[in-house]
């Protein structure tokens, strides 16, 4: 694994990142109005009381975003969206202006939701980047090597020949450190990036209030538009560190719930996202 000086895997203290001129956020959270049990208040008072600016990030959803808008707050936001590719990816949208958020979540997302609020919108990832272009914002594939099994790393599907590896001329950025992956994912993300020439973001992927601010990305801006920005020119700086097994194990059980109402449209939604890797072990077999 090479050295990184802008990728940092330890505990981020925000006084002393704040202390060299740069603000850092966690760019990947998650609310209630998503799956996740995490007030929106509670999240903002948290990230004023570590000192962090905050990306609310739910899954097809926006309406943490303008909770949070409505809150006052004097917390650093940065409105964002996780939008679930139907042929896996996941990928992250930041927008400098929440009618912009707003705007394409109307026009792009909310019609093409399933039944199963979370999981795979009826959208590709060609198809979001290609919405996304019209706007004043950022892409950066979540959590780009992960998660085993499944195709939701825009690496892993590119590696099994689902997605064509020109896909990742058309992100701004991938996500680094990411909080619920393996160290080992995340150093590879970091390779990605650096190969393709790529910004680095950096967030918890948190569900649990308590996981906030545990990765940061850190860039010297002082508005959304700025910060994303730095993002777009490779000037940010990623702090933070995965979590413990124990803790994922945690987040997992806590989130369950919010899934299992809608266990018929999430298996849908992943027999179609693992019909390319079946085709593809049906031609192999086939072809001897």
């Amino acid at each position: 694994m090479r050295y990184y000086k802008d990728i940092i895997f330890e505990k981020p203290v925000p006084e002393e990142i704040r202390r060299l001129g740069l603000l850092p956020a966690d760019l990947h959270f998650h609310t209630r109005y998503s799956d996740s049990a995490t007030r929106v208040r509670d999240a903002l008072k948290l990230a004023a009381r570590r000192g962090i600016g905050l990306a609310i990030t739910d899954h097809n959803q926006v309406g943490g975003v303008l909770e949070a808008g409505r809150q006052k707050s004097r917390v650093p936001l940065i409105p964002g969206i996780e939008v679930s590719a139907n042929d896996g990816p996941h990928i992250l949208l930041y927008f400098s202006a929440v009618s912009d958020l707003v705007d394409f979540y109307s026009h792009h997302v909310e019609k093409n939701r399933r039944t199963g609020p979370f999981t795979a919108i009826r959208l590709d990832t060609a198809d979001i980047l290609e919405a996304g272009e019209g706007y004043p914002c950022i892409t950066v594939e979540a959590h780009p090597c992960g998660y085993a099994f499944l195709n939701r790393g825009v690496q892993r599907c590119v590696a099994g020949d689902y997605i064509g590896k020109e896909v990742f001329s058309r992100l701004d950025a991938l996500e680094v450190i990411c909080g619920g992956m393996a160290r080992s994912h995340n150093q590879k993300a970091a390779e990605l990036a650096t190969t393709h020439g790529l910004g680095r973001t950096g967030g918890t992927d948190g569900h649990l209030l308590h996981e906030l601010g545990g990765v940061v990305t850190c860039a010297e801006a002082d508005t959304a538009e700025e910060f994303l920005e730095a993002v777009r020119r490779r000037e940010t700086v990623i702090i933070g560190h995965e979590r413990p097994l124990v803790e994922k194990a945690v987040m997992g059980t806590a989130v369950l719930p919010h899934h299992l109402p809608y266990t018929v449209p999430i298996l849908q939604a992943r027999w179609e996202q693992s019909l390319p890797r079946i085709r593809k072990f049906v031609r192999a077999r086939l072809n001897g």
